[in-house]
């Protein structure tokens, strides 16, 4: 089932959130973790590798083993993402789970299996498309953490699981074993928590039936965007839109700015029904009626704009898009904008 849990992410803004109030730089961290500034600036999806990267500068930077319990428990509802914020209201802390569950499966590359045996409930993580790639400390802790303080919010009771299980060598086990008020497992076979059944059957001081029938709609009306919003197609026109005026962009340097080889790349446009070069000439022909518009420009400013080592170059292409002159279509358009008042 790997194949349907999406392979990237948004980065939550909680985890700025929760960054920026333990007193780190986010600009350090993104440096550190070698993501590219957009991710800063534009909110753009990462992928598995990346948001492990992410999470290995916080526990550089941060130079703190724990600092993954220090976020999660520093956050509040007022900055959870919004499936967080539904769970926050949901009946009991099974239904909290669920909800939670749900988004992750959705929207994100992280799959969280809720298993109940006898009188244990067991939550386990799991990262489908990390490959080899160890999972970062921190981003197990913060996790983990992020469930305990979900049931011990909503209950309003300090909730103690039965155990915590660690895929890794033992570290920090007094802070995270007073963290979590139970015993620590480490060199696990995978990362679990375990809830006693009884605890996921108590019901939330903050179940709000209105409210849920409110937010739940909006939630499922986001996920249907998320998934929407997943065509590599549109993020490659995204990423030639801005690489434009450094000249024509040849699809490795697109394909390394989303972060997947160039190989893979050409898969998924091909998949999508679409050629690299096409999106090239159909985003250049966009950009050249955009810029066109803009009676300010000289055409040989659209020409460099658009990535043209000569004005000659640009006007072959135009007269193929549009059979006739750059100067003859920025007149007719002018006229036709004039006639509209």
């Amino acid at each position: 089932m790997t194949s349907a849990i999406p392979e990237k992410l948004k980065v939550p803004d909680a985890l700025w959130e929760g960054v920026k109030r333990v007193g780190l730089d986010r600009a350090e961290v993104v440096r550190r973790a070698a993501l590219p500034l957009n991710v800063l600036r534009d909110d753009t999806p990462i992928l598995t590798a990346q948001f492990f990267a992410l999470w290995r500068a916080i526990e550089t930077v941060s130079e703190d083993a724990t600092i993954g319990l220090r976020i999660a428990s520093g956050l509040d509802g007022a900055v959870m993402p919004l499936a967080f914020v539904a769970a926050q209201h949901a009946r009991d802390f099974r239904d909290a789970l669920n909800r939670v569950a749900r988004f992750k499966r959705l929207c994100a590359p992280e799959e969280v299996v809720l298993t109940e045996n006898g009188d244990r409930s067991e939550l386990v993580i799991h990262w489908p498309h990390a490959g080899s790639s160890a999972i970062p400390h921190s981003l197990v802790d913060a996790t983990m953490a992020s469930f305990l303080e979900l049931g011990r919010r909503g209950t309003s009771e300090l909730l103690v699981p039965v155990a915590l299980e660690l895929a890794r060598p033992a570290a920090s086990k007094s802070a995270l074993e007073r963290y979590f008020g139970c015993q620590v497992r480490f060199d696990a076979k995978e990362d679990c928590i375990s809830f006693r059944r009884e605890d996921l059957d108590k019901r939330f001081a903050t179940y709000n039936k209105e409210l849920l029938e409110v937010l739940a709609p909006e939630l499922d009306r986001r996920l249907e965007q998320h998934k929407a919003s997943e065509s590599v197609a549109e993020q490659t026109r995204w990423v030639l839109r801005r690489r434009m005026t450094a000249g024509r962009p040849d699809i490795r340097s697109v394909a390394a700015e989303l972060a997947m080889s160039e190989r893979s790349l050409q898969r998924r446009l091909t998949d999508e029904g679409v050629r690299f070069q096409t999106l090239v000439s159909d985003t250049r022909h966009q950009l050249a009626l955009e810029h066109l518009a803009d009676t300010s420009l000289t055409l040989i400013e659209v020409a460099y704009l658009l990535g043209y080592e000569d004005q000659n170059s640009f006007f072959r292409a135009f007269r193929q898009w549009e059979a006739q002159t750059p100067s003859e279509w920025r007149a007719a358009n002018a006229a036709i904008r004039s006639a509209n008042g």
